[in-house]
Protein backbone atom coordinates (compact mmCIF):
# COMPACT_ATOMS: atom_id res chain seq x y z
CA UNK A 1 0.00 0.00 0.00
CA UNK A 2 1.29 3.48 -0.79
CA UNK A 3 2.51 5.55 2.11
CA UNK A 4 -0.20 8.17 1.55
CA UNK A 5 -2.90 5.58 2.32
CA UNK A 6 -4.60 5.94 -1.06
CA UNK A 7 -6.09 2.67 -2.22
CA UNK A 8 -5.32 1.69 -5.80
CA UNK A 9 -8.22 1.33 -8.18
CA UNK A 10 -7.71 -2.42 -8.14
CA UNK A 11 -8.32 -2.58 -4.36
CA UNK A 12 -11.65 -4.28 -3.74
CA UNK A 13 -14.01 -2.34 -1.46
CA UNK A 14 -17.31 -4.03 -0.91
CA UNK A 15 -19.82 -5.92 1.18
CA UNK A 16 -20.72 -9.62 1.21
CA UNK A 17 -23.85 -11.74 1.27
CA UNK A 18 -24.67 -15.40 0.72
CA UNK A 19 -27.49 -16.94 -1.29
CA UNK A 20 -29.21 -18.97 1.42
CA UNK A 21 -29.07 -16.16 3.96
CA UNK A 22 -30.67 -13.58 1.67
CA UNK A 23 -32.56 -15.20 -1.23
CA UNK A 24 -35.40 -16.97 0.54
CA UNK A 25 -37.28 -20.11 -0.46
CA UNK A 26 -34.18 -22.25 -0.87
CA UNK A 27 -36.27 -25.38 -0.33
CA UNK A 28 -34.00 -27.88 -2.05
CA UNK A 29 -30.95 -27.29 0.15
CA UNK A 30 -29.68 -29.36 3.04
CA UNK A 31 -29.98 -26.33 5.31
CA UNK A 32 -33.69 -25.93 4.56
CA UNK A 33 -34.14 -29.54 5.68
CA UNK A 34 -31.98 -28.90 8.74
CA UNK A 35 -34.05 -25.83 9.64
CA UNK A 36 -37.23 -27.89 9.60
CA UNK A 37 -35.89 -30.71 11.74
CA UNK A 38 -36.48 -31.05 15.47
CA UNK A 39 -32.96 -29.97 16.46
CA UNK A 40 -33.28 -27.17 19.00
CA UNK A 41 -30.22 -25.19 17.85
CA UNK A 42 -32.49 -23.85 15.09
CA UNK A 43 -34.59 -21.05 16.55
CA UNK A 44 -36.47 -20.21 13.34
CA UNK A 45 -36.35 -21.18 9.65
CA UNK A 46 -34.99 -18.92 6.91
CA UNK A 47 -38.33 -18.66 5.10
CA UNK A 48 -38.32 -15.75 2.65
CA UNK A 49 -35.05 -14.42 4.09
CA UNK A 50 -34.52 -10.98 2.47
CA UNK A 51 -36.27 -11.98 -0.76
CA UNK A 52 -33.04 -11.09 -2.56
CA UNK A 53 -33.67 -13.70 -5.23
CA UNK A 54 -36.12 -11.12 -6.59
CA UNK A 55 -34.84 -7.91 -4.99
CA UNK A 56 -31.14 -8.17 -5.87
CA UNK A 57 -31.31 -5.10 -8.16
CA UNK A 58 -32.35 -2.96 -5.20
CA UNK A 59 -29.55 -4.38 -3.08
CA UNK A 60 -26.98 -3.58 -5.73
CA UNK A 61 -28.44 -0.11 -6.36
CA UNK A 62 -27.98 0.74 -2.69
CA UNK A 63 -24.40 -0.53 -2.51
CA UNK A 64 -23.40 1.39 -5.62
CA UNK A 65 -25.09 4.57 -4.42
CA UNK A 66 -23.37 4.28 -1.04
CA UNK A 67 -19.93 4.22 -2.65
CA UNK A 68 -18.95 0.55 -2.70
CA UNK A 69 -17.08 -0.66 -5.76
CA UNK A 70 -17.40 -4.42 -5.22
CA UNK A 71 -20.03 -6.97 -4.20
CA UNK A 72 -19.44 -10.53 -3.08
CA UNK A 73 -22.40 -12.89 -3.43
CA UNK A 74 -22.84 -16.64 -3.78
CA UNK A 75 -24.69 -18.82 -6.24
CA UNK A 76 -26.84 -21.67 -4.97
CA UNK A 77 -25.86 -25.20 -5.97
CA UNK A 78 -29.24 -26.66 -4.95
CA UNK A 79 -31.05 -24.31 -7.35
CA UNK A 80 -28.64 -24.93 -10.22
CA UNK A 81 -28.59 -28.74 -9.81
CA UNK A 82 -31.86 -29.68 -8.05
CA UNK A 83 -31.40 -33.37 -8.87
CA UNK A 84 -28.20 -35.28 -9.67
CA UNK A 85 -27.06 -34.37 -13.17
CA UNK A 86 -30.11 -32.18 -13.85
CA UNK A 87 -29.17 -28.53 -14.34
CA UNK A 88 -31.43 -25.50 -14.44
CA UNK A 89 -30.49 -23.24 -17.34
CA UNK A 90 -32.97 -20.68 -16.02
CA UNK A 91 -31.18 -20.49 -12.68
CA UNK A 92 -27.76 -20.16 -14.32
CA UNK A 93 -29.21 -17.35 -16.44
CA UNK A 94 -30.57 -15.71 -13.27
CA UNK A 95 -27.14 -15.60 -11.66
CA UNK A 96 -25.61 -14.41 -14.92
CA UNK A 97 -28.08 -11.50 -14.86
CA UNK A 98 -26.83 -10.68 -11.36
CA UNK A 99 -23.25 -10.50 -12.66
CA UNK A 100 -24.31 -8.27 -15.50
CA UNK A 101 -26.44 -6.17 -13.15
CA UNK A 102 -23.47 -5.61 -10.86
CA UNK A 103 -21.29 -4.55 -13.78
CA UNK A 104 -23.99 -2.19 -15.04
CA UNK A 105 -23.92 -0.47 -11.65
CA UNK A 106 -20.15 -0.18 -11.45
CA UNK A 107 -19.83 -3.04 -8.95
CA UNK A 108 -17.17 -5.67 -9.54
CA UNK A 109 -18.71 -9.05 -8.68
CA UNK A 110 -16.90 -11.67 -6.63
CA UNK A 111 -18.77 -14.95 -7.04
CA UNK A 112 -18.72 -17.60 -4.31
CA UNK A 113 -19.52 -21.10 -5.56
CA UNK A 114 -20.35 -22.69 -2.21
CA UNK A 115 -21.46 -20.84 0.93
CA UNK A 116 -22.37 -23.57 3.46
CA UNK A 117 -25.36 -25.10 1.62
CA UNK A 118 -25.55 -28.14 -0.67
CA UNK A 119 -28.41 -29.88 -2.52
CA UNK A 120 -30.44 -32.32 -0.43
CA UNK A 121 -29.48 -35.18 -2.75
CA UNK A 122 -25.79 -34.44 -2.16
CA UNK A 123 -26.25 -34.61 1.62
CA UNK A 124 -28.41 -37.74 1.37
CA UNK A 125 -25.62 -39.56 -0.46
CA UNK A 126 -23.25 -38.79 2.44
CA UNK A 127 -22.21 -35.19 1.93
CA UNK A 128 -18.60 -34.16 1.45
CA UNK A 129 -17.22 -37.26 3.14
CA UNK A 130 -18.79 -39.58 0.54
CA UNK A 131 -16.66 -40.88 -2.30
CA UNK A 132 -16.67 -38.71 -5.41
CA UNK A 133 -17.91 -35.52 -3.73
CA UNK A 134 -15.07 -33.51 -5.26
CA UNK A 135 -15.98 -34.68 -8.75
CA UNK A 136 -19.64 -33.82 -8.20
CA UNK A 137 -18.67 -30.34 -7.04
CA UNK A 138 -16.50 -29.87 -10.13
CA UNK A 139 -19.42 -31.01 -12.32
CA UNK A 140 -21.63 -28.33 -10.75
CA UNK A 141 -18.92 -25.69 -11.22
CA UNK A 142 -18.63 -26.60 -14.89
CA UNK A 143 -22.39 -26.32 -15.34
CA UNK A 144 -22.37 -22.90 -13.64
CA UNK A 145 -19.42 -21.58 -15.63
CA UNK A 146 -21.56 -19.24 -17.73
CA UNK A 147 -22.08 -17.20 -14.55
CA UNK A 148 -18.40 -16.30 -14.22
CA UNK A 149 -17.11 -16.84 -17.76
CA UNK A 150 -16.81 -13.09 -18.39
CA UNK A 151 -17.01 -9.94 -16.30
CA UNK A 152 -15.89 -11.74 -13.13
CA UNK A 153 -12.28 -11.40 -11.96
CA UNK A 154 -12.52 -13.24 -8.61
CA UNK A 155 -14.18 -16.55 -7.77
CA UNK A 156 -14.26 -17.98 -4.24
CA UNK A 157 -14.58 -21.75 -4.46
CA UNK A 158 -15.71 -22.58 -0.91
CA UNK A 159 -16.62 -20.26 1.94
CA UNK A 160 -15.08 -21.20 5.29
CA UNK A 161 -14.26 -24.85 4.56
CA UNK A 162 -13.06 -25.19 8.14
CA UNK A 163 -16.53 -24.30 9.38
CA UNK A 164 -18.11 -26.67 6.84
CA UNK A 165 -16.00 -29.46 8.36
CA UNK A 166 -16.95 -28.33 11.87
CA UNK A 167 -20.65 -28.34 10.95
CA UNK A 168 -20.26 -31.89 9.67
CA UNK A 169 -18.92 -32.87 13.09
CA UNK A 170 -21.72 -30.97 14.87
CA UNK A 171 -24.45 -32.54 12.76
CA UNK A 172 -23.00 -35.99 13.38
CA UNK A 173 -23.01 -35.37 17.14
CA UNK A 174 -26.53 -33.93 17.13
CA UNK A 175 -27.96 -36.85 15.19
CA UNK A 176 -26.24 -39.46 17.37
CA UNK A 177 -26.26 -38.45 21.01
CA UNK A 178 -27.32 -34.80 20.85
CA UNK A 179 -24.09 -33.63 22.46
CA UNK A 180 -21.95 -30.59 21.70
CA UNK A 181 -18.69 -29.30 23.12
CA UNK A 182 -19.30 -27.18 26.24
CA UNK A 183 -16.61 -24.65 25.25
CA UNK A 184 -15.69 -23.78 21.68
CA UNK A 185 -16.35 -25.78 18.55
CA UNK A 186 -15.65 -29.48 18.00
CA UNK A 187 -12.77 -30.79 15.94
CA UNK A 188 -13.54 -30.58 12.19
CA UNK A 189 -14.57 -33.88 10.63
CA UNK A 190 -11.34 -35.29 9.18
CA UNK A 191 -12.90 -36.98 6.14
CA UNK A 192 -14.79 -33.78 5.31
CA UNK A 193 -11.60 -31.73 5.63
CA UNK A 194 -9.75 -33.97 3.19
CA UNK A 195 -12.67 -33.95 0.75
CA UNK A 196 -12.98 -30.16 0.83
CA UNK A 197 -9.29 -29.70 0.03
CA UNK A 198 -9.71 -32.04 -2.95
CA UNK A 199 -12.90 -30.26 -4.00
CA UNK A 200 -11.16 -26.88 -3.88
CA UNK A 201 -8.39 -28.14 -6.16
CA UNK A 202 -10.93 -29.63 -8.58
CA UNK A 203 -12.95 -26.43 -8.61
CA UNK A 204 -9.88 -24.29 -9.29
CA UNK A 205 -8.94 -26.52 -12.21
CA UNK A 206 -12.50 -26.38 -13.56
CA UNK A 207 -12.77 -22.60 -13.27
CA UNK A 208 -9.40 -22.09 -14.96
CA UNK A 209 -10.36 -24.43 -17.80
CA UNK A 210 -13.51 -22.37 -18.54
CA UNK A 211 -12.25 -18.89 -17.63
CA UNK A 212 -8.45 -18.68 -17.45
CA UNK A 213 -8.55 -15.00 -16.50
CA UNK A 214 -10.42 -15.63 -13.23
CA UNK A 215 -8.40 -15.42 -10.03
CA UNK A 216 -9.43 -18.22 -7.69
CA UNK A 217 -9.15 -18.76 -3.95
CA UNK A 218 -11.15 -19.81 -0.93
CA UNK A 219 -11.99 -18.05 2.33
CA UNK A 220 -11.05 -19.38 5.76
CA UNK A 221 -12.60 -18.50 9.13
CA UNK A 222 -9.80 -17.06 11.25
CA UNK A 223 -10.30 -17.59 14.97
CA UNK A 224 -7.24 -15.58 16.11
CA UNK A 225 -6.32 -18.13 18.75
CA UNK A 226 -4.31 -16.47 21.51
CA UNK A 227 -2.36 -18.63 23.94
CA UNK A 228 -2.17 -17.80 27.60
CA UNK A 229 1.36 -18.04 29.05
CA UNK A 230 2.46 -21.65 29.02
CA UNK A 231 -0.21 -22.75 26.53
CA UNK A 232 1.61 -21.97 23.28
CA UNK A 233 2.03 -25.61 22.25
CA UNK A 234 -1.59 -26.34 23.13
CA UNK A 235 -2.76 -23.44 20.95
CA UNK A 236 -0.63 -24.57 18.00
CA UNK A 237 -1.95 -28.13 18.20
CA UNK A 238 -5.51 -26.87 18.68
CA UNK A 239 -5.32 -24.47 15.74
CA UNK A 240 -3.82 -26.73 13.09
CA UNK A 241 -6.82 -28.96 12.22
CA UNK A 242 -9.28 -26.12 12.76
CA UNK A 243 -7.58 -23.48 10.63
CA UNK A 244 -3.96 -23.91 9.58
CA UNK A 245 -4.43 -27.00 7.41
CA UNK A 246 -6.90 -24.97 5.32
CA UNK A 247 -4.53 -22.00 5.10
CA UNK A 248 -1.70 -24.25 3.97
CA UNK A 249 -3.97 -25.63 1.24
CA UNK A 250 -4.23 -22.08 -0.15
CA UNK A 251 -0.50 -21.83 -0.84
CA UNK A 252 -0.05 -21.08 -4.51
CA UNK A 253 -3.64 -19.90 -5.02
CA UNK A 254 -4.30 -16.57 -6.72
CA UNK A 255 -5.55 -15.22 -3.41
CA UNK A 256 -6.71 -16.26 0.06
CA UNK A 257 -9.83 -14.97 1.78
CA UNK A 258 -9.54 -13.83 5.40
CA UNK A 259 -12.72 -13.89 7.52
CA UNK A 260 -12.32 -12.40 10.97
CA UNK A 261 -14.67 -11.34 13.76
CA UNK A 262 -13.16 -12.04 17.18
CA UNK A 263 -10.47 -13.97 19.00
CA UNK A 264 -10.31 -17.24 20.92
CA UNK A 265 -8.32 -17.67 24.11
CA UNK A 266 -6.46 -20.95 24.70
CA UNK A 267 -5.34 -22.15 28.13
CA UNK A 268 -3.30 -25.19 29.15
CA UNK A 269 -6.41 -27.38 28.91
CA UNK A 270 -7.76 -25.92 25.68
CA UNK A 271 -10.24 -23.18 24.70
CA UNK A 272 -11.50 -20.77 27.35
CA UNK A 273 -14.87 -19.01 27.54
CA UNK A 274 -15.20 -15.31 26.79
CA UNK A 275 -13.96 -13.35 29.83
CA UNK A 276 -16.75 -12.29 32.16
CA UNK A 277 -15.82 -8.62 31.89
CA UNK A 278 -15.64 -8.56 28.09
CA UNK A 279 -18.19 -6.82 25.89
CA UNK A 280 -20.12 -9.35 23.83
CA UNK A 281 -21.86 -9.08 20.48
CA UNK A 282 -25.28 -10.53 19.65
CA UNK A 283 -23.58 -13.80 18.71
CA UNK A 284 -21.98 -14.01 22.15
CA UNK A 285 -18.52 -13.37 20.72
CA UNK A 286 -16.06 -11.03 22.38
CA UNK A 287 -15.96 -7.49 20.97
CA UNK A 288 -12.41 -7.52 19.63
CA UNK A 289 -11.95 -5.42 16.47
CA UNK A 290 -8.15 -5.77 16.32
CA UNK A 291 -8.64 -9.44 15.47
CA UNK A 292 -8.63 -8.49 11.78
CA UNK A 293 -5.05 -7.27 11.75
CA UNK A 294 -3.90 -10.29 13.70
CA UNK A 295 -5.76 -12.60 11.31
CA UNK A 296 -4.16 -11.22 8.15
CA UNK A 297 -0.72 -11.45 9.74
CA UNK A 298 -1.29 -15.11 10.62
CA UNK A 299 -2.60 -15.91 7.13
CA UNK A 300 0.39 -14.22 5.53
CA UNK A 301 2.70 -16.34 7.65
CA UNK A 302 0.94 -19.62 6.78
CA UNK A 303 0.51 -18.88 3.06
CA UNK A 304 3.54 -16.73 2.20
CA UNK A 305 3.37 -15.05 -1.18
CA UNK A 306 -0.38 -15.54 -1.54
CA UNK A 307 -2.24 -12.20 -1.76
CA UNK A 308 -4.97 -11.73 0.84
CA UNK A 309 -8.51 -10.40 0.52
CA UNK A 310 -10.64 -9.71 3.59
CA UNK A 311 -13.82 -11.43 2.45
CA UNK A 312 -15.72 -11.00 5.73
CA UNK A 313 -15.36 -8.75 8.75
CA UNK A 314 -18.13 -7.29 10.87
CA UNK A 315 -20.14 -7.33 14.07
CA UNK A 316 -23.59 -8.49 15.17
CA UNK A 317 -25.11 -5.58 17.05
CA UNK A 318 -28.34 -3.62 17.32
CA UNK A 319 -26.31 -0.47 18.07
CA UNK A 320 -25.04 0.89 14.76
CA UNK A 321 -22.67 3.28 16.53
CA UNK A 322 -20.88 0.20 17.90
CA UNK A 323 -20.70 -1.15 14.34
CA UNK A 324 -18.88 2.00 13.22
CA UNK A 325 -16.65 1.87 16.30
CA UNK A 326 -15.82 -1.80 15.72
CA UNK A 327 -15.16 -1.35 12.01
CA UNK A 328 -12.94 1.67 12.62
CA UNK A 329 -10.84 -0.41 15.00
CA UNK A 330 -10.71 -3.31 12.54
CA UNK A 331 -9.62 -1.04 9.70
CA UNK A 332 -6.98 0.53 11.93
CA UNK A 333 -5.50 -2.91 12.62
CA UNK A 334 -5.70 -3.76 8.92
CA UNK A 335 -3.95 -0.51 7.96
CA UNK A 336 -1.15 -1.26 10.41
CA UNK A 337 -0.66 -4.72 8.92
CA UNK A 338 -0.59 -3.30 5.39
CA UNK A 339 1.96 -0.68 6.42
CA UNK A 340 4.08 -3.55 7.73
CA UNK A 341 4.07 -5.12 4.29
CA UNK A 342 1.15 -7.58 4.44
CA UNK A 343 -0.22 -7.92 0.88
CA UNK A 344 -3.95 -7.20 1.21
CA UNK A 345 -5.87 -6.63 -2.03
CA UNK A 346 -9.38 -5.90 -0.76
CA UNK A 347 -11.93 -5.58 2.04
CA UNK A 348 -15.53 -6.86 2.11
CA UNK A 349 -17.74 -6.10 5.09
CA UNK A 350 -20.13 -8.72 6.48
CA UNK A 351 -22.76 -8.17 5.69
CA UNK A 352 -24.52 -5.96 3.18
CA UNK A 353 -27.92 -6.85 4.68
CA UNK A 354 -29.39 -7.94 7.98
CA UNK A 355 -30.02 -11.56 7.03
CA UNK A 356 -30.55 -15.10 8.24
CA UNK A 357 -27.70 -16.09 10.54
CA UNK A 358 -27.90 -19.87 10.41
CA UNK A 359 -30.77 -20.59 12.74
CA UNK A 360 -32.05 -17.15 13.67
CA UNK A 361 -32.47 -13.55 12.57
CA UNK A 362 -31.53 -11.81 15.81
CA UNK A 363 -27.79 -11.30 15.14
CA UNK A 364 -27.87 -8.25 12.86
CA UNK A 365 -24.61 -7.85 10.95
CA UNK A 366 -26.01 -5.72 8.14
CA UNK A 367 -25.05 -2.30 6.88
CA UNK A 368 -28.60 -2.19 5.51
CA UNK A 369 -31.64 -3.04 7.65
CA UNK A 370 -34.35 -5.23 6.11
CA UNK A 371 -37.95 -5.11 7.33
CA UNK A 372 -39.04 -8.71 7.94
CA UNK A 373 -42.62 -8.00 6.84
CA UNK A 374 -42.23 -5.65 3.85
CA UNK A 375 -38.59 -6.34 2.89
CA UNK A 376 -38.00 -2.58 2.77
CA UNK A 377 -34.29 -1.77 2.79
CA UNK A 378 -32.95 1.05 4.98
CA UNK A 379 -29.23 1.87 4.93
CA UNK A 380 -27.77 2.44 8.38
CA UNK A 381 -25.33 5.28 9.19
CA UNK A 382 -22.52 2.69 9.15
CA UNK A 383 -23.29 2.00 5.48
CA UNK A 384 -22.86 5.65 4.54
CA UNK A 385 -19.71 5.92 6.64
CA UNK A 386 -18.07 2.83 5.16
CA UNK A 387 -19.21 3.70 1.64
CA UNK A 388 -17.56 7.11 2.02
CA UNK A 389 -14.23 5.37 2.55
CA UNK A 390 -14.82 3.60 -0.75
CA UNK A 391 -15.56 6.88 -2.52
CA UNK A 392 -12.47 8.57 -1.09
CA UNK A 393 -10.26 5.49 -1.67
CA UNK A 394 -8.32 6.47 1.45
CA UNK A 395 -7.91 4.15 4.41
CA UNK A 396 -7.78 5.71 7.88
CA UNK A 397 -4.29 6.67 8.99
CA UNK A 398 -2.51 4.44 11.46
CA UNK A 399 -3.48 5.65 14.91
CA UNK A 400 -6.32 7.80 13.55
CA UNK A 401 -10.03 7.12 13.27
CA UNK A 402 -12.02 7.78 10.10
CA UNK A 403 -14.83 10.30 10.32
CA UNK A 404 -13.60 11.41 13.73
CA UNK A 405 -14.53 8.11 15.39
CA UNK A 406 -12.61 7.28 18.54
CA UNK A 407 -11.92 3.57 18.23
CA UNK A 408 -10.44 3.19 21.69
CA UNK A 409 -7.89 0.76 20.26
Amino acid sequence: MSSDRHLPGSFLWGASTSAHQTEGGNTNSDWWAFEHSSIDVIKEPSGDACDSYHRWPEDMDLLAELGFTDYRFSIEWSRIEPAPGEFSRATVAHYRRMVEGALDRGLRPMVTLHHFTTPRWFMERGGWAAAGSDELFARYVAAASLVFASGVDHVCTINEPNMVAVMAAIQRALTTDGSQSPVGLPLPDEATTEALIRAHACAVETVKSRAPHVRTGWSVANQVYQALPGAEDVATAFRYPREDVFLEAARGDDWLGVQSYTRGLIGPDGPLPVPDDAERTLTGWEYYPQALGEAVRHCAALAPGTPLIVTENGIATADDARRVHYTAGALDSLTRAMHDGIDVRGYFHWSALDNYEWGRYEPTFGLIAVDRETFARTPKPSAGWLGAVGRSRILPAVGESPAGVNTGC
